[in-house]
């Protein structure tokens, strides 16, 4: 049952939200939906690029088989379909007409029934759907359809801050690493933190590696990333012409072409008039 007030929801928000992981986050959300809503299963996809979706959290590998349909198809539940706060039905999925291809293909994987749910964050912004499927026809309600919209915000709030929180995450440790290897450089060359940092960042825009692979590198081996460039020619080899660019028969010719002496050594020309 889904009997479910302000309150519930609100502490429903806060469990998603304690998940230590996006994967977590995402996978309790589908578990309980699918719990709450009787349904065989559930899934999130999620919006990549304007032709991409990823199955984040599913309950059963022919929900991935069913996302991975739509994409190839380019047709489906969770493929541009559901706006922003806009629910979609398939009591009978054998004779919905939205999406025929896919529909006569889910179908035969064995679904019957689905109800999916747009995620929306800030501003309206759709990130991916929350879908639940059933083998079985089943009619739907206005308060299956209510409880799966007003549930689809809390889960997309709850998704939003944990990818927000790894996000943070990943900064505060790479600031970390950015720090400890500011100090390796200062110690060893005295430098002050402002030289240490410019020292990293310049490493890093020259040889086109990020900052903090560059960072993590020094204090794994305290050593810059080695970097294997082709040597630079110096201006006179850069100008002067390649010995082995000559023709055989041109180098032949020029050789034939200088007068000889009797042994074969260049002779002297004189210039001086007579």
């Amino acid at each position: 049952m889904h009997d479910h007030d302000a309150l519930d929801f609100a502490e429903l928000a806060a469990s998603l939200q304690a998940a230590p992981t996006p994967t977590e986050t995402a996978e309790d959300i589908v578990r309980y939906v699918q719990g709450q809503l009787d349904a065989n299963q559930a899934a999130i996809c999620v919006i990549r690029s304007r032709k991409q979706i990823e199955t984040i959290a599913a309950t059963d590998p022919l929900v991935e088989q069913l996302d991975r349909l739509q994409a190839e198809l380019g047709e489906g539940p969770c493929y541009g379909d559901a706006g922003p706060g806009q629910t979609l039905t398939a009591s009978n999925l054998a004779a919905d007409e939205r999406w025929p291809t896919w529909a006569a293909k889910a179908t035969d994987l064995g679904v019957a029934s689905l109800l999916t749910t747009a995620l929306t964050i800030a501003e309206g912004r759709r990130i991916g759907s929350i879908s639940t499927w059933w083998t079985q026809r089943r009619g739907f309600t206005q308060d299956d359809i209510a409880f799966m919209a007003i549930f689809a915000r809390h889960a997309a709030l709850a998704l939003s801050s944990s990818w927000s929180e790894a996000g943070l995450n990943t900064a505060l440790d790479s600031r970390k690493l950015i720090g400890q290897a500011q100090g390796i450089l200062m110690e060893r060359h005295d430098l002050d933190e402002t030289r240490a940092f410019e020292v990293l960042r310049r490493y890093s825009q020259d040889h086109n590696i990020k900052l903090r692979d560059v960072a993590a590198h020094l204090i794994e081996t305290r050593q810059l990333p080695t970097i294997t460039t082709p040597q630079l020619p110096t201006d006179r080899a850069r100008h002067a012409p390649a010995s082995d660019s000559i023709d055989p028969a041109e180098r032949q010719q020029k050789v034939s072409s200088t007068p000889q002496r009797a042994d074969g050594q260049p002779a002297t020309i004189d210039n001086r008039s007579a």
